[in-house]
């Protein structure tokens, strides 16, 4: 089939498979010619590994350390007449480049927050890898079941306290408009914090450690977004600012309970980046696209490949790691600097339909984001007829 993207609203619903082939071969290219320390990752469990953060660190951890690498995901596969998930695509693609690189790599697709999954990545790592010296937690889901009550929670994206009239960039209708959002309720608050939490990457690791799979020395992260006041009312201080909260939790009683590993774990904060996530949260594209026009003048932009990338570099495995006021590895100084977040205040506050191109990087935010889902890269024929039924090998 020729595959066209179908975008509604903040979302793509197809995806190409060539053009997400080619997504994770300029992450490869990028990690390949980075300068990476010596002291990396052997065995790594990236829990999240398929979009953004996730496929970024198990691409960092393959090509960049040489580690073996199981990667744990819940995606779609193509079919004869629909597309599979970019997710899908992008996991094909690293399979097959680590298969021709002689990288060990294994996945598991299905829901990460159950039983079922964290038994069969355990069983796997046992046989096949020994212990993991990295776990990497990044998934990113509006919803959660609750493997020990069987209760399933949503997520929602809202404000706390008192409700949030704000500048909104309508992608829909590229227009400069305003979005109203509502107040949470107490329900909405905690239902956020069960999904998005720091409690499923708790449990992993506890059901890592009592099988006995986590090296002496271990390090895990989870990721998050904190920002500063532009961002704040709808994230930073709201439910999902809730939810990111409750991973500092999370990391002291991991730390708790691994101490006889001598484990380490840590919230990493990062970038402002374009992903799937962060293209459903009004605020975000505006401010996205602001501040790509200012980081790229100033040539201090990363995307979410040179991101992680800097992380493993610069603080999981550098000598003198770097962290913030909240005790997170602080790798999007860059971001929050006082310059930058001055220079996206005034476009916030000057920017009108009539600017967008001229005052943000609109059109570069909204290449990202069809990158996300393997469109608009120029050297992919997106008129060729193509096969969206494309397999994962070693797929558990």
């Amino acid at each position: 089939m020729v595959i066209k993207p179908k975008i509604r609203g903040f979302i793509c619903t197809n995806a190409h498979p060539a053009g997400c082939a080619e997504s994770v071969k300029r992450q490869i290219s990028h990690v390949k010619s980075a300068n990476l320390p010596t002291n990396g990752p052997k065995n790594v469990l990236v829990i999240g590994s398929s979009t953004g953060y996730g496929l970024a660190s198990r691409i960092v951890s393959a090509f960049g350390f040489g580690a073996k690498t199981l990667g744990i995901f819940f995606e779609k596969e193509g079919t004869e007449r629909k597309t599979g998930t970019a997710g899908w695509y992008n996991t094909a693609a690293f399979q097959q480049e680590a298969e021709e690189a002689g990288l060990w790599a294994k996945n598991i697709n299905g829901d990460a927050f159950s039983h079922e999954i964290k038994a069969k990545t355990i069983e796997t790592i046992k046989e096949e890898m020994g212990k993991v010296d990295l776990v990497i937690y990044s998934l990113a889901s509006p919803r959660r079941t609750d493997p020990n009550t069987g209760e399933t929670y949503s997520s929602t994206l809202k404000p706390i306290g008192n409700s949030v009239t704000t500048k909104n960039l309508n992608t829909s209708k590229r227009v400069i408009d305003e979005v109203t959002v509502e107040a949470a309720n107490e329900d909405e608050i905690a239902n956020t914090v069960k999904v998005m939490g720091g409690e499923d990457w708790e449990m992993w690791i506890d059901a890592l450690k009592e099988a006995d799979v986590l090296a002496e020395g271990f390090k895990t992260s989870a990721y998050t977004y904190i920002g500063k006041e532009l961002t704040w009312p709808i994230y930073g201080h709201a439910t999902i600012g809730k939810a990111k909260e409750d991973l500092d939790r999370a990391v002291t009683a991991i730390k708790e309970n691994t101490s006889a590993l001598k484990g380490e774990a840590y919230v990493s904060s990062l970038n402002a980046v374009v992903t799937q996530a962060s293209s459903a949260i009004p605020i975000m594209p505006l401010y996205i696209s602001g501040l790509f026009k200012v980081m790229k003048e100033a040539g201090t932009y990363e995307g979410v490949i040179e991101q992680i990338t800097s992380l493993f570099q610069e603080n999981l495995f550098g000598e003198t790691p770097r962290f913030d006021d909240g005790g997170h590895l602080f790798q999007n100084y860059k971001e929050l600097e006082d310059d930058v977040q001055a220079k996206v205040q005034h476009i916030w506050d000057t920017v009108d339909t009539d600017t967008i191109d001229e005052l943000t990087d609109y059109k570069g935010y909204h290449q990202e984001f069809l990158h996300l889902f393997g469109f608009d890269y120029d050297n992919v024929d997106y008129d060729a007829d193509v096969n969206p039924e494309v397999a994962i090998n070693n797929l558990v």
